[in-house]
């Protein structure tokens, strides 16, 4: 039988997790090839691609007008993501692109509008749908299990100790980037069901000396479904054992927990007591659920069975995160229908 070619992805922008995709794709995604590596500085773009035996490009448009390239995968700073969506899929290239789709809700509606009339694949990068305790919790869900959802939790604690730049990280971040995921996750957890409001509480509490600018590194936010069901969701940007990320869903036939930071199974009990390494990155404690996205995206875009969180899932999750820095500013109660777009 031939062979299906492989699917020739293009990865736009070499930071951080740009460079953590780029070398699990190469690495752990089979049926996909990494054809360039694209990035304004040079220099970086063409160091990755040496490395992975790709091309370099200083411009996107450089690969979107290349009949050769089948998607691009966007890990630029999100405020760079819509036109990056929109171009793709006027050129018809399918495109899977980290959270958030976008930071403004009618850039977001453009984006999947743009994506529908193309007919391409837009997937976001909610990594957490494809981590194994994750994927068996939502398995409890649907088998009926838990019952009917009625608390739901959801929490990410980055590791410490914190070494950013208050000043540079844009405003909202904590709801816009961190706690997206979380909002995913629950409304995945309560399937069929949608947060109808939302009341966030946020703090500047790792680096009080940034408050009066506007930095937040600690929030809780408080949302409830209409399905009746309550959920909570909280981040800190510091947690000094390690990177945190834990779910859970309640129900009136049981519950299930996921999420450990642990490195392994060991436990080591010495003079001092007992204790288990911890994960210090997200892309160590969650490369697995990266590789698992990515498949599911190669899956989707060669036409074969693929439930991947899609940019309509892009949009709900925007919703309440934008619901959240409404509630904050205004220290209220704020219900998704007062969002504007």
């Amino acid at each position: 039988m031939p062979s299906t070619p492989p699917v020739r992805l293009a990865l736009v922008g070499a930071g951080r997790i740009g460079t953590h995709h780029a070398r699990a794709i190469v690495e752990d995604v089979p049926g996909a090839t990494l054809a360039a590596v694209v990035d304004p500085r040079t220099d970086v773009a063409t160091a990755l691609a040496n490395q992975l035996d790709a091309r370099a490009e200083a411009e996107a448009s450089a690969v979107l007008t290349d009949p050769d390239i089948d998607a691009i995968i966007v890990t630029t700073p999100a405020a760079l993501h819509r036109d990056l969506i929109i171009e793709a899929a006027a050129a018809g290239k399918h495109v899977f692109t980290e959270k958030p789709i976008t930071t403004e809700l009618d850039q977001a509606d453009e984006c999947v509008a743009a994506a529908a009339t193309a007919g391409i694949v837009l997937q976001v990068g909610f990594n957490r749908r494809f981590a194994p305790g994750f994927v068996a919790a939502r398995r409890a869900v649907d088998e009926g299990r838990i019952g009917t959802p009625q608390i739901l939790r959801s929490l990410t604690r980055d590791p410490g100790p914190y070494g950013g730049d208050p000043a540079r990280t844009p405003l909202w971040t904590i709801y816009l980037e961190t706690l997206i995921h979380d909002f995913d996750t629950l409304r995945w957890l309560n399937p069929g069901s949608e947060v109808v409001s939302v009341t966030a509480h946020a703090d500047a509490l790792i680096r009080p000396d940034a408050r009066d600018t506007g930095f937040l590194d600690t929030s809780v936010v408080s949302l409830r479904f209409d399905n009746g069901a309550f959920a909570t969701a909280e981040a800190s940007f510091c947690a000094t054992y390690g990177y945190d990320v834990r779910g859970e869903v309640f129900g009136d036939g049981g519950m299930a927990t996921a999420g450990s930071g642990r490195t392994s199974d060991m436990t080591y009990y010495g003079p001092q007591g007992a204790s288990h390494d911890t994960s210090r990155a997200d892309t160590d404690l969650l490369h697995g659920a990266y590789v698992g996205e990515f498949r599911a995206f190669v899956a989707a875009v060669t036409g074969g069975p693929s439930d991947i969180p899609t940019g309509e899932d892009g949009i709900k999750a925007l919703e309440i995160a934008r619901a959240c820095i409404l509630s904050v500013r205004e220290s209220r109660t704020v219900a998704l229908t007062e969002v504007a777009r």
